[in-house]
């Protein structure tokens, strides 16, 4: 899945944890020296789990990222890097990986998880309580987040749930069904943003879920012809037929008309969604305010990116400029919404 843009692309540039780097120690966390795999009989993790976690380490850490974002303070710099490569990890994963391996490494990568909490049962949420500690390095980068933010493991879990869907899921019959793949995709990502600033009230997380779900639209909607050379189309069926667009229309070199009105149908309601979550902005103060303000002016610049291209996004991917994104963030910070 190619959520990369709208899930984790504003998290922070920071240093996850490599091979041999485990980061500072945290009462309570279960971090695993190198080579260390403690008593768990299940033995070490696979080669190409470790190899696609060691990659999704080293993008996080050399990715760049919003300027906004990576004036924050160092503390939260390193807790979303950390959440970029899990869900990096978790994304290439189910993308990148040879079709045949794909849940097996989805299924190593939650195994990871629960030594990450130290589960014994799924209600047991207790991290620093298991046996052996993850092996994954972007696993055992998220062991700090996860002892000093109390983030709980059901977002993590959430986010490999959706690579599996992928695996198996590849059109929307309705739009409801693709709004309840976005509970799976996007919104376990503001989950844990809260968590990370401290920030996670049942108020917050509800206009935070709405603002992920239309980042996660936006980036659909700027990728329709990417995701499609991926088998998948994450266009409603319902909608493609009230627009009378077939799925060859989206395999053109440009947008036909009735594409190119879907899509403005597509982005103004993925608009009314940020608008809605928006004043989440107002509710925060000082860095957690900046970080979220951050994500609504991406989410902004995004989709006027589309309406700019004329809704043509089989021509070339939409992508807004940082003057758009940076003026959008100077609105949101200073309205609150």
């Amino acid at each position: 899945m190619t959520r990369d843009e709208t899930r984790v692309d504003a998290a922070v540039t920071g240093s996850v944890a490599g091979p041999g780097d485990t980061g500072p120690d945290v009462p309570g966390s279960v971090v695993a020296s190198p080579g260390d795999t403690g008593p768990d009989v299940a033995g070490p993790a696979a080669p190409s789990a470790i190899a696609i976690a060691a990659e999704a380490a080293s993008k996080a850490a050399s990715e760049n990222f919003p300027v906004a974002l990576r004036v924050l303070p160092e503390r939260y710099r390193r807790h979303l890097a950390a959440l970029y490569g899990f869900a990096r990890s978790a994304d290439d994963m189910g993308d990148e990986a040879p079709a045949g391996e794909r849940l097996a490494l989805l299924d190593e990568l939650e195994a990871d998880i629960h030594r990450l909490y130290g589960w014994a049962r799924p209600e047991e949420e207790v991290p620093g309580s298991g046996a052996g500690g993850p092996r994954l390095t972007v696993v055992r980068a998220l062991a700090p987040a996860v002892a000093d933010c109390a983030i709980p493991a059901a977002p993590f879990l959430d986010l490999i749930q959706a690579n599996r869907q992928d695996q198996a899921v590849s059109r929307y019959p309705v739009f409801g069904d693709l709004l309840a793949y976005c509970t799976l995709s996007a919104n376990p990502v503001g989950r844990v943003v809260l968590h990370i600033f401290g920030a996670a009230t049942p108020a917050r997380v509800a206009l935070s879920d709405l603002v992920c779900t239309a980042l996660q639209l936006a980036e659909h909607w700027q990728d329709v012809a990417e995701d499609l050379r991926a088998g998948r189309i994450y266009l409603p069926r319902e909608d493609m037929d009230r627009f009378g667009c077939s799925e060859q229309d989206l395999a053109d070199g440009s947008a036909p008309p009735q594409l190119r009105e879907l899509l403005a149908f597509e982005v103004g309601r993925a608009r009314e969604m940020l608008d809605q979550g928006a004043p989440i902005v107002g509710t925060l103060r000082g860095a957690a305010r900046l970080a979220v303000a951050g994500y609504v002016a991406g989410g902004r610049a995004a989709l006027a990116a589309i309406k700019a291209s004329g809704y043509d996004v089989l021509a070339a991917t939409p992508r807004p400029r940082p003057r758009r994104v940076a003026a959008e963030l100077v609105r949101a910070c200073a309205t609150g919404r």
